[in-house]
């Protein structure tokens, strides 16, 4: 079986339901999806088996979720029922906590990187807001399934989660916004880590 058809050689390509250009911004919002679930698979490749089997079963379930996010968008509207739903986000909102509790204490915010499967964590969380700006752009334009943004919003908190968590128990620890102001006073010195606590001077959080 060939891979090629030769049909969007003219910058076309075919959607359920319709066809569109290239850059047309429902195909650029789930192509920022299948970006974005490319890295997940490099940050699965960085974690250890043994240690981290437990992030890696999460990762390639978040894999298949992310392509049943691109397969909503990929379809016009009423064309065929939607794949993600609630649950899908209310699983990730305990594995944010459980992964946060494994975190070490900070007091500003955290600049991407340390342990190699932190760092590529951060990329995925970063490529998944990108994502996430494209389907709201879409989202104003032609109807979408609200439950891809909803999930897509609390995976990038994942993300963030899960990155901090390898950076705890690789030993490598966080690395701090070092020009911030002390912006985590009361945390009790527990996961103040949290990017949506950003005082008005420091607009670098996430909603």
């Amino acid at each position: 079986m060939s891979i090629y058809t030769r049909g969007g050689d003219r910058g076309r390509t075919r959607l359920v339901g319709g066809v569109r250009d290239k850059d047309d911004i429902r195909i650029e919002a789930y192509g920022t999806l299948d970006e974005a679930n490319a890295f997940v698979g490099d940050a699965i490749s960085r974690l250890d088996p043994i240690r981290d089997r437990d992030l890696a079963a999460h990762l390639l379930e978040i894999q298949q979720e992310l392509f049943d996010c691109g397969a909503d968008l990929a379809a016009l509207p009423g064309k065929r029922p939607y794949k993600v739903h609630a649950e899908m986000t209310d699983r990730l909102e305990p594995l944010i906590d459980s992964y946060l509790a494994e975190a070490l204490p900070v007091q500003r915010f955290i600049i991407p990187g340390g342990h190699p499967a932190a760092a590529a964590l951060h990329v995925c969380r970063v490529l998944v807001r990108r994502a996430e700006r494209r389907v709201v752009t879409l989202s104003h334009r032609e109807e979408i399934n609200p439950e891809v943004l909803r999930y897509l919003n609390r995976l990038s908190d994942f993300f963030f989660a899960a990155a901090r968590a390898i950076n705890a128990r690789t030993g490598t620890g966080d690395i701090e916004y070092v020009r911030s102001p002390i912006v985590f006073r009361n945390s009790g010195g527990h996961n103040p880590s949290n990017p949506k606590l950003n005082p008005p001077d420091d607009p670098g959080g996430n909603a």
